[in-house]
């Protein structure tokens, strides 16, 4: 598949990358790193990473703002994300041809071509991986590439803590830290918080709900988040806390935003994307996300997660 995908890169003069909506390092690390390396490989082409910017990412890399008439004839291809739902900017499908890069699970098979590894610890370890295929036969990795590369393996990793951390993980981040770029610098941005967040975060800490089976909940409504003068995308942020917390099996955040409650889940090992599936969500089996639309349905999210630590 690898060889398909640059194959197919090599055919067209326009390339056009997106990601999913309210992206994390990993999205903007992946297609950003992608974008970097076709841009170094192939500079006679137009290679254009688009989306929603994300504030809080500014610091990775900023987006392009295309016309849609940029799409006719071009090639588009998706990172990391696991669903035509999730893709920022929908206009992926105006393009000639679509290929999805993705470790999420396969359930929306989209796309002409798909390169699914649900074992990789990232998109940007595969991107990484892709690379490391077609240096030999053209590809060109830089310091940019490189940077955004790492910040996207870190970021999905929890700083390499998560269980989805490999041998192989280890072996391309070791790598990737060869190129030129500020791996303290790069972490400053990545886990500074301002003053108002870090306040958040101790309400969080004092505030979370504890329940059976080893099972955490936190509730922050749209009341809440603005009395810190908070961003819902910046209390999603947060979400990783409750790993310290000795006992706790599984966790789950309520994140209101105006138009729903943003569910998001975490494990130390019970799986739980089968929870977030029964709420129209998904993800990987320790770190997954859904929707609902009412308070009164988290009694129920909290009763699902309760039965999976308890099986």
């Amino acid at each position: 598949m690898k060889e398909k995908i640059l194959e197919t890169i090599e055919q067209y003069e326009t390339i056009i990358v997106h990601r999913h909506v309210r992206p994390d390092p990993d999205a903007y690390g992946s297609q950003g790193g992608l974008v970097a390396i076709l841009q170094a490989s192939y500079p006679e082409k137009k290679i254009y990473a688009v989306g929603q910017e994300e504030p809080t990412l500014h610091y990775m890399r900023r987006l392009d703002v295309i016309e849609d008439k940029v799409y006719k004839g071009a090639l588009v291809i998706v990172c990391d994300t696991a669903n035509q739902e999730r893709i920022c900017d929908k206009r992926y499908t105006l393009g000639d041809k679509l290929i999805k890069i993705d470790h999420h699970p396969n359930e929306d098979p989209y796309g002409d071509l798909l390169w699914v590894e649900t074992s990789a610890s990232s998109c940007s370890e595969m991107v990484y991986e892709f690379y490391l295929y077609g240096k030999d036969k053209g590809l060109k990795m830089n310091d940019e590439a490189a940077r955004l590369l790492f910040a996207g393996i870190v970021g999905d990793t929890g700083r390499f803590l998560f269980p989805s951390s490999t041998e192989k993980t280890f072996t391309y981040a070791g790598e990737l830290i060869h190129y030129n770029f500020s791996r303290t610098e790069l972490f400053d941005k990545m886990y500074e918080l301002d003053a108002n967040i870090i306040k958040l975060k101790g309400y969080i800490l004092q505030n979370f709900g504890l329940h059976e089976n080893g099972v955490a909940s936190v509730k922050l409504t749209k009341e809440l988040i603005a009395e810190y003068d908070a961003r819902p995308a910046e209390a999603s942020l947060l979400v990783g806390i409750l790993g310290d917390v000795k006992g706790i099996k599984a966790w789950v955040f309520f994140i209101e935003e105006n138009d729903q409650i943003r569910v998001r889940l975490r494990s130390k090992g019970p799986v739980i994307n089968t929870v977030a599936r029964k709420f129209k969500g998904g993800g990987h089996p320790l770190a997954a996300g859904a929707s609902i639309y009412s308070w009164d349905e988290v009694s129920q999210v909290i009763k699902e997660l309760e039965e999976v630590c308890k099986s």
